[in-house]
């Protein structure tokens, strides 16, 4: 069984700036999680992108804050968009 989508949409939130929101379900786990989604939740502003949420093999959970790079502690999906949002608010906020 491959990747099954969940999740696929880019929503434009003014002139400037958009989110990607993809997640897969995977057969199994990514290398380095303990969960079966690949995913990227990303904040893209004037090109660049700010906040991002994403699982890569071997580095497994982990978020992107500006230049920053933090591990994540994945409890559900649901709440990983919650605090992917609020991370989009902060930076809002940080201006």
């Amino acid at each position: 069984m491959g990747a099954e989508p969940l999740l696929a949409e880019r929503l434009a939130l003014d002139e400037k700036s958009f989110v990607e929101l993809v997640v897969w379900r995977l057969a199994r786990p990514v290398q380095g999680c303990t969960h079966d989604l690949k995913y990227r939740l990303a904040y893209v502003v004037e090109g660049v992108c700010v906040v991002r949420y994403d699982n890569e093999t071997g580095k497994g959970d982990h978020r992107h804050l500006g230049g920053r790079e933090v591990p994540y502690r994945f409890q559900s999906l649901e709440e990983m968009q919650v605090d992917f949002w609020l991370g989009v608010s902060r930076w809002e906020k940080s201006k």
